[in-house]
């Protein structure tokens, strides 16, 4: 699947989240800061090898209520879910070692991609 370089045009709802099967990477940021840019060839570079993790980019900001139901402050913010319950989380990660631990964390055998969010 790997990277989603565009943000979602609409933000999935909680509950399409929390209902995604397998393994989901949902990331939060905004297309100009400068901390999510950097994290883009972090994400692509990890997501390379882990072709069944499903990713979603999600643009946060004020009144943004999914961002707000994971209790996101800074950007990028990974969160990693597995079935739709989260595994763990990176705030601003600062290399493609990082992202890949995560991921392998995250990735297990009986894993199925989530189904893709489209709006």
């Amino acid at each position: 699947m790997g990277l989603d370089k565009a943000y979602a045009a609409n933000e999935p709802s909680r509950a399409e989240i929390d209902a995604c099967e397998g393994a989901l990477l949902l990331e939060f940021g905004a297309p100009w800061c400068g901390h999510c840019v950097a994290a883009e060839k972090l994400l692509e570079t990890a997501l390379r090898t882990h072709p069944g993790v499903h990713h979603i980019r999600v643009e946060d900001g004020r009144g943004r209520r999914l961002g707000r139901s994971f209790a996101v402050k800074l950007w990028p913010t990974l969160i990693f879910l597995r079935q739709g319950k989260e595994v763990l989380r990176l705030v601003r990660p600062s290399g493609a070692g990082d992202i890949e631990r995560a991921l392998a964390q995250l990735v297990t055998t009986a894993d199925q991609p989530c189904a893709r969010h489209t709006a």
